[in-house]
């Protein structure tokens, strides 16, 4: 709600209005969603699976996911033993077109979602206990990807059960005949491999964050404050077709370098600071990662120079080593071999400092959500799959010296290798410094 709040005053401020959403009621064809349950269905010939959607916009990724249904306080149903799925929810035509979306989610749910039975919302229970009483197992998500901001499970002054610990009990009292078992993982492993159709929408994204990173770039000097280059990132997305960010935008310089997260927006940027913007835009509910850093007057010093080439180096090394069935420590220590024989003395601080160097930049998944799929950083042991999508990301905090450099794109691995998904950055020193200089030109 935060995001549509935001692009709302954006729109007010811009005077560009997108709509909320596309010509159909769901972002993807309807036998994509189909397809994604056909999935979860193989997984639980024994039984039925339960998804409950959020209580308030905006909806909960794994329903999304499942049925690409965005109305509220719906509920899904796959049967694995019938192979078929029901959806419930009650809406009007009004609320609908108040909030974006197609009115033929009132008018036809069947033909708008492609699911085959639609009910009531009020018909849930009577539903769940004919299709329970011929199930030997009921799974359902034992847990949410984010924590509930409104229930402390785990407080001593709190104590109470979550909104999905609550259902897995009145599932165990109310059908004790049947086992109750956890899906998440399930379904996170299903989205953890993107299809053709997402990720031509993370491409999309992707390509519209980068251009928005190169609009940073250009007009960055010093004697801005850190929240006019926010603003302007913002403004970008925005006018591309990309109303929300996937996250409020990170910048970092100065004092605040160590803290990867600071995201106040406060200082004034002077001759000789080292910038750090870490965002990305949201397209469709699907999320892109982007982290650039940069010397806000346009000329690398001696030792920004020497940290940002170790930086830079380890990232474009890696890019190059991804592939199905390697792991990230396997790239990782390929990238070693490959800058030593270069002739970088990889025991100097600009490389013992970089995070995420031996696992090969692999840092979490992206997708539906920033830190995707529940929000684990991905395994680095384990082999890619074409329809990875990962943040490859390297970074070094140097705290005495004021100085933090971080180099960070989304991927993805194909059939062959991998493809960067936030491409058209200028990524290289003399790259940089020449996007730089030549619009400080241009501004005088």
């Amino acid at each position: 709600m935060k995001k549509a709040v935001g692009a709302f005053f954006l729109c007010l401020l811009t005077g560009i209005w997108l709509p909320a959403a596309g010509p159909g009621a769901l972002t993807f064809d309807k036998a994509e969603y189909a397809a994604r349950r056909a999935k979860l269905m193989a997984q639980i010939p024994d039984g039925i699976a339960v998804i409950w959607g959020a209580l308030a916009l905006p909806q909960s990724n794994d329903f999304n996911y499942l049925c690409g249904v965005k109305v509220p306080r719906a509920v899904l149903i796959v049967d694995g033993i019938r192979k078929e799925s029901h959806i419930f929810y009650t809406t009007t035509e009004n609320y609908l077109k108040g909030e974006g979306m197609s009115v033929e989610l009132a008018r036809d749910p069947k033909g708008a979602t492609g699911v085959e039975n639609h009910y009531r919302a009020d018909q849930f229970t009577t539903v769940l206990n004919q299709l329970a009483s011929q199930s030997k197992v009921i799974y359902t998500p034992f847990r949410a990807e984010e924590a509930s901001r409104e229930v402390a499970a785990n407080n001593e002054w709190d104590g109470r059960l979550t909104r999905e610990q609550q259902f897995v009990k009145n599932l165990k009292e109310r059908f004790p005949q049947a086992e109750v078992r956890d899906c998440i993982n399930m379904l996170w492993d299903l989205r953890r491999i993107k299809t053709p159709a997402e990720i031509e929408i993370m491409r999309k994204a992707g390509k519209i964050g980068a251009q928005a990173m190169v609009e940073v770039m250009k007009a960055a000097r010093p004697g801005q404050y850190e929240y006019e280059l926010s603003a302007l990132f913002q403004y970008a997305n925005l006018r591309a077709g990309c109303p929300n960010l996937a996250f409020a935008t990170i910048i970092s310089s100065a004092e605040n370098h160590p803290y990867l997260h600071y995201a106040k927006h406060d200082r004034l940027l002077v001759d000789g600071d080292f910038l750090v913007l870490d965002s990305g835009p949201e397209l469709d509910n699907y999320d892109i990662d982007i982290t650039i850093s940069f010397p806000i007057n346009g000329k690398f010093s001696p030792r920004q120079r020497e940290i940002y080439e170790a930086c830079q180096e380890v990232s474009q090394a890696s890019l190059s080593l991804y592939k199905p069935g390697v792991t990230a420590l396997e790239v990782g220590a390929k990238v070693r071999e490959m800058l030593q024989k270069k002739g970088y003395d990889l025991s100097k601080d600009a490389f013992t400092r970089l995070s995420f160097f031996k696992e090969g930049g692999v840092t979490h998944y992206v997708g539906l959500a920033t830190h995707d799929a529940g929000g684990s950083d991905m395994p680095k042991n384990i082999p890619f799959k074409p329809g990875h999508v990962f943040a490859s990301d390297v970074y070094a905090v140097f705290p005495g010296e004021n100085l933090g450099v971080r180099v960070e794109n989304t991927v993805l691995i194909t059939e062959t290798g991998c493809e960067n998904l936030t491409p058209g950055i200028p990524r290289e020193i003399a790259g940089i410094e020449a996007l730089m200089q030549k619009n400080a030109r241009n501004k005088k």
